[in-house]
């Protein structure tokens, strides 16, 4: 089944398209990554999805039904991020205590136990905290909610190093207790990419890529040597990134196909793997030579 279904969604403001015609679904339970540079759109289309924008064209489906303005959608759906609307004259406890009335597979030892985990006072009011803190309570609601949809947008915001880590680990173990469709928007495809099961990496309101995470780890290659020998052997629309390394080496990011490694290994050129990251990265990139083209001919 699909959880999540969009067919040519579109969002404009003015002449600005901030999706623009999006086609892609989403499997029940697994944990997708949304991954794109800043002003990409990822958060107008997780709001779409959320139900509070509505489209400028095309369809979206969550649990096959149409999520603008739909209880039935919203009671199944939590959506999270660093712009999360809390009453200010409740303090954390009695939120948790009042969220679980909102949602039917709410896990109080969960919430409880997290908050204790990391250190935040029940008697705390949500507008005293550090922004890091505020992260930090809100994905806990995300957690426990364990909703059949469960959308965090950038939920690391102000988190150190050492609480991210603890998160992740938090809603893996969570995920595997009890699966659901995850959409983890983030910058740091590097700290999550062990958590998903795929990535949609989108540019400028458009499908790059939505792939598996294993298809995505061999979708390019690394290629560096002599530079002759390199541009014998690679097409030019296949390159996705190149750097120079020297007078005459050169560092190549190509689509793993057709490529002869046997005949690159015997020309002394050297192969190695791509980090996800990167790839994604480079493939958003406007020039394949990244930050050097600015410096090309000074």
């Amino acid at each position: 089944m699909k959880n999540v279904e969009c067919n040519r969604l579109t969002k404009k403001y003015g002449s600005i398209y901030a999706v623009n015609d999006l086609t892609f679904s989403i499997p029940e339970n697994s944990i997708t990554g949304l991954i794109g540079r800043n002003g990409a759109g990822k958060t107008t289309l997780l709001k779409m999805l959320a139900g509070f924008l509505l489209p400028s064209g095309g369809t979206v489906r969550i649990l096959g039904q149409n999520p603008f303005n739909n209880l039935q959608v919203a009671a199944n759906l939590i959506f999270i991020d660093d712009e999360l609307a809390l009453p200010e004259n409740m303090n954390l406890g009695e939120i948790l205590d009042t969220a679980a009335t909102f949602y039917e597979n709410w896990q109080p030892d969960i919430a409880y136990g997290l908050l204790d985990y990391f250190s935040l006072d029940l008697r705390s009011y949500y507008q005293q905290l550090s922004k890091g803190m505020k992260s930090t309570f809100n994905v806990i609601l995300g957690i426990a909610a364990r909703c059949p949809i469960t959308i965090f947008d950038e939920p690391t915001v102000g988190m150190d190093a050492a609480v991210r880590k603890d998160f992740y680990r938090a809603l893996l173990k969570d995920y595997l207790q009890q699966p659901r469709t995850i959409i983890l928007s983030s910058h740091l495809l590097g700290e999550i990419e062990d958590l998903l099961d795929s990535i949609l990496l989108i540019d400028a309101g458009k499908k790059c890529l939505h792939l598996s995470m294993d298809e995505l780890r061999s979708y390019a290659v690394g290629l560096s040597g002599n530079s002759k020998l390199l541009h014998e052997l690679v097409k030019e629309e296949d390159i996705i990134f190149r750097q120079q390394l020297g007078k005459d080496k050169i560092y190549l990011v190509v689509r793993n196909r057709k490529i002869d490694f046997s005949a690159a290994r015997f020309k002394g050129l050297e192969i190695g793997p791509v980090p996800a990251n990167d790839l994604c990265v480079y493939l958003t990139a406007k020039h394949k030579g990244g930050i050097d083209d600015v410096f090309k001919h000074s």
